[in-house]
């Protein structure tokens, strides 16, 4: 433990260290910071988990500190032989690769341009393995010429031997080992300033790490975990993955693939550097730039892809009334089933594209599917319109396992209430409703206030879920005719029983208590007719002048 605190520590150092040389090259804050600083740091982790399974391969290498110069005496084919050998996933690097070569290099001239060279030879030789698609087919390379974000050409030798000299500071070889829970600390580190919900037509969209994890936990409960296997997990509005790798990590990440889609090429980087920490690197392939809900790539043949486990955080409105009327076609009837929402005349940003999402999500899940989504709370009460149609939908089709309502603000960066729909087709028996709007506690998060679950509140919102246990004034467990007589709604409120409390008292203390009011009631009648003759005196003495 103390030697993960220890590595966690240095890493965020090294971040830090980045961030710092960025800010020295006035690139601060600027809109290519997270490109330099994510990439260098990618680098940095394929280079030492290169040479953590070459050492593997090699013992006698282990404690060589200069464990590089016995490959450059390999020969061609020795050095192929131990590339072949290496597991999938990790990078196959040439010995010019090597940090160690690029730190030897570092005051020769050009010095900016061999560092941008080796770059891109890493990317085009792993090209198959670790490139991002876009709907259109091109390929999105792991590595940018980091030099070319200095506009000035004398600084770019410096920035690059800035960047080398804080790559060799130490090493990651002793933190492989290490499984999620390390890896989502140094993820969340690393994004912390580039992934949040800036603004803008196509903002990114961070999902709470307690959100993540209920979602996680209902989905795959702890009975079921390591007894799951070869099963397609989806998000079509991704992000940085943080649902989909806390459903990966529930069900195994070597028992899993992944597939996504989102229109944001940042947010697809980000969720690429995400799979190669968290040894999901097979499912590389499956991440997809590119529109969803225009353009869904992801197909069996010429009919959409049908997955396990679908988990997403869509974005609740959106501005798409520049593709609204291409959407409305006869292929798209079934798919979109309970409708596409109409361009506002005014507000065209407010266009509720979460509604697209979800009906994209119930046509994607698989007869045996499940699925949970963060859903504005308003959908769950909706009296008509959209909402309705989608909730009558899984009401009259039975596939849908419960909701909880979240506490407000447990998104710092929105006011919207939202809830948690989970979808689940072979449910046939009762459905549980949670209002967990009364949990959490609401601390400060820069000018926002959050809400914050304790740990013992995730987990009482999880058992409850997964127990189906009805609790007072927190959780129902109610069939699908109680739901649909109750016009579809799906707040857990609107089925809480009424209560009415009762106090026993003797015969003598009911009639001095009915005396009191009828005393109460004689006085009160008393002082109404007081001035009732009080009015009438003061109308009898208007005049008209």
């Amino acid at each position: 433990m103390v030697v993960e605190l220890t590595f966690q520590q240095k890493t965020k150092e090294l971040i830090d260290g980045l961030k710092g040389i960025c800010a020295n090259y006035g690139l601060g804050n600027d809109g290519n910071e997270f490109k330099i600083i994510t990439q260098a740091f990618l680098y940095k982790f394929l280079n030492d988990q290169f040479a953590f399974e070459v050492k593997k391969k090699i013992p006698s290498l282990a404690n060589n500190p200069n464990w590089e110069e016995p490959l450059y005496e390999m020969t061609e084919e020795q050095y192929g032989g131990l590339l072949l050998d290496l597991p999938q996933g990790v990078a196959r690097l040439k010995t010019a690769h090597l940090i160690g070569q690029l730190f030897n290099q570092q005051n020769q001239a050009d010095f900016a341009k061999t560092f941008d060279d080796t770059l891109i030879d890493i990317a085009s030789s792993n090209t198959e393995v670790f490139s991002v698609k876009t709907e259109g087919g091109a390929k999105v390379i792991l590595f940018d010429r980091i030099s070319n974000f200095i506009a000035d050409d004398s600084k770019k030798d410096d920035f690059c031997r800035a960047i080398i000299n804080k790559l060799v500071t130490f090493s990651f070889e002793h933190i492989f080992s290490k499984g999620f829970d390390f890896y989502a600390t140094i993820f969340e580190y690393l994004i912390k300033d580039y992934n949040s919900n800036s603004g803008g037509k196509y903002a990114e969209y961070y999902t709470p790490h307690a959100v993540a994890r209920i979602m996680a936990a209902v989905l795959v409960p702890q009975e079921q975990r390591g007894k799951i296997n070869n099963v397609s997990c989806y998000d079509p509005s991704a992000g940085s993955g943080t649902l989909l790798m806390n459903v990966a990590h529930a069900i195994g990440e070597n028992r899993c693939s992944i597939y996504t889609q989102d229109i944001s090429q940042k947010s697809s980087n980000l969720l690429r550097l995400n799979l190669i920490l968290n040894n999901l690197v097979h499912s590389i392939p499956y991440v997809i730039q590119g529109n969803t809900i225009l353009h869904p790539y992801h197909k069996e043949g010429k009919e959409l892809k049908h997955f396990d486990y679908i988990v997403s955080n869509p974005p609740f409105k959106l501005d798409f009334s520049d593709y609204r009327n291409a959407l409305d076609t006869k292929d798209n009837d079934k798919r979109f089933f309970a409708g596409i929402p109409k361009i506002k005349p005014k507000d065209k940003d407010k266009m509720e594209i979460y509604q697209l999402f979800l009906q994209h999500i119930i046509f994607s899940l698989k007869p045996t599917g499940k699925a949970a989504v963060v859903v504005p709370t308003g959908f769950i009460t909706a009296q008509a319109g959209i909402d309705k149609k989608i909730r009558q939908h899984l009401i009259d089709n039975k596939m849908l396992a419960g909701v909880v309502s979240m506490p407000s603000n447990i998104f710092a960066t929105t006011g919207t209430n939202v809830s948690i729909v989970f979808i689940d087709a072979t449910n046939k028996d009762k459905v549980v409703l949670i209002d967990a709007s009364n949990l959490g506690e609401k601390v400060k998060d820069g000018k926002n206030q959050k809400t914050v679950l304790t740990q013992a509140e995730e987990q009482q919102i999880i058992n409850t879920f997964n127990q189906k246990e009805i609790k007072e004034d927190f959780s129902v467990v109610v069939s699908y005719e109680e739901i649909t007589n109750k016009n579809y709604s799906l707040s857990a409120g609107q089925y809480f029983d009424v209560k009415i409390e009762y106090v026993d008292i003797t015969p003598e203390e009911f009639a001095t208590k009915m005396h009191g009011y009828t005393q109460n009631l004689e006085e009160l009648f008393k002082q109404s007719h007081e001035l009732e003759e009080e009015i009438k005196k003061q109308l009898a003495g208007l005049k008209y002048e």
